[in-house]
């Protein structure tokens, strides 16, 4: 059944990963990063960013389909609450990503300020 549907999840997940190679870094490879700041600013950059984005659109697409599906049924019952759910949880993912950004902010700020 998974090699079934692997090509088409491959093809609608490609266009979320075209901006990691479209903006690498390639010259990383010939020039490291002078110190772990760098180094850790650049795997956030380059690494972390881009997953948190990815999530965070995840999740707004989860509340967006729960919108639909509340508003599309709003004479059954269990229809409503089941796009009240995708709601409530797209919602929660949504404020998770932004608490992960907050908490990379914090760790940036604490290596930056150790001097490292």
């Amino acid at each position: 059944m998974f090699k079934k549907f692997a090509p088409k999840v491959f093809l609608a997940l490609t266009p979320l990963f075209v901006p990691l190679f479209a903006l690498a870094d390639i010259g990383a490879v010939t020039n490291p990063p002078a110190n772990v700041t760098a180094l850790l600013n650049k795997i956030s950059v380059v690494i972390i960013n881009p997953i948190i984005y990815i999530m965070f659109t995840a999740g707004f697409v989860v509340f967006i389909w729960g919108l639909v599906q509340f508003v599309a049924h709003l004479d059954n019952e269990e229809a409503r609450s089941t796009g009240g759910k995708h709601m409530l949880w797209g919602i929660i993912g949504m404020v998770i990503m932004v608490g992960v950004v907050g908490i990379v902010n914090i760790i940036q700020n604490t290596i930056a300020g150790i001097g490292g």
